[in-house]
């Protein structure tokens, strides 16, 4: 288990193989959540897509240098069903 000190300022910094076990890159962002007997859950926060972004690329109201491929599709509908859609792989 890993231990950290906190400043006077009250901020910890992770180490670099605890961000990479995370999958946070450098200005991305962490999410904290509060659990039960002091604990806190550490996890990478990913932003989350929604459908009308999606369809809204297929109707033409978001525009793109180049049409979506069929595969390109495919690869985003599977990833929203995954709930990996929008952590930018």
């Amino acid at each position: 288990m890993a231990s950290l000190a906190v400043t006077a300022k009250g901020q910890v910094t992770l180490k670099r193989d605890l961000l990479h076990h995370l999958g946070i890159e450098p200005g991305e962002r962490v999410e904290l959540e509060k659990l039960p007997g002091g604990e806190l859950r550490v996890k990478a926060a990913r932003p989350a897509g929604n459908i009308d972004t999606f369809l809204h690329v297929l109707d033409g109201k978001v525009k793109r240098k180049k049409p979506l491929t069929i595969e390109e599709m495919n690869t985003i509908a599977a990833a929203g069903w995954a709930g990996t859609l929008g952590n930018g792989k």
